[in-house]
């Protein structure tokens, strides 16, 4: 079996059959077909838990709701599971589907449902002042992006703190004013409140690359592993 990036079923059979069959160690097997540790692991799973149809090629996308990718990435985050066992927990088709999904949150583009039908449950949104809008896009970025705690605790839609944080940190507290309108007046913020969201920024900062070098540091982790 040549080293390539896709295995039919009976290959990856071939695989599992021979280590079942003993003919070598984890290891050994890896190395004489040429695979990685995270395709043995995942072939062996699907294979006790599905048989034979669980290691073939899907050719339908398999459907997952939000609130599940959401629930995944936090597990991913804490630091308590690997991209497998996040697989393994929730039935995802694999780990790579996984870190695709972190990446995804950690660039800050939006995690959708995939099937019709499931979706988030959101605070309803309402009206916002720029110094609200900039509170609440700090206010998340500090407690680690979680959009949906910050919604039900400053009484916002999700949409509304996905689009005000990622505005906020492609184009800072100017990208949060509300344009609408030809000639509307933003409100002036006072010396004490420009002070105090200065200091919520700074705190935003820290955290915001405190949970970047984390997720560096994971990779980092992920990368070693492979070796």
């Amino acid at each position: 079996m040549s080293k390539r990036r896709k295995y039919t079923a009976e290959e990856k059979y071939q695989v599992i059959k021979a280590y079942e069959d003993g003919v070598g160690s984890t290891r050994e097997i890896m190395s004489l077909y040429k695979i990685s540790r995270f395709a043995f692991y995942d072939w062996r799973y699907n294979y006790n838990k599905y048989g034979i149809d669980g290691l073939k090629d899907s050719k339908r996308s398999k459907k997952y709701s939000q609130a599940l990718k959401e629930n995944a990435i936090q597990d991913y985050l804490s630091g308590k599971f690997s991209p497998i066992e996040i697989a393994q927990k929730y039935e995802i088709s694999s780990k790579s589907t996984v870190l695709n999904w972190v990446n995804k949150y950690n660039c800050h583009r939006e995690i959708k449902a995939t099937s019709k039908g499931l979706s988030h449950s959101m605070t309803k949104g309402r009206s916002t002042s720029w110094k609200e809008r900039i509170e609440i896009a700090l206010f998340c970025i500090a407690h680690n992006h979680d959009y949906q705690q910050t919604s039900e605790v400053h009484q916002v839609s999700y949409q509304q703190v996905y689009q005000w944080v990622k505005k906020y940190v492609s184009g800072g507290e100017d990208a949060l004013k509300d344009r609408r309108g030809r000639n509307k007046d933003e409100e002036e913020l006072t010396p004490e409140e420009k002070i105090k969201l200065e200091m919520k920024k700074l705190k935003a900062d820290n955290e915001r690359l405190r949970a970047e070098n984390l997720f560096l540091k994971k990779l980092e982790e992920l990368e070693r592993r492979r070796f």
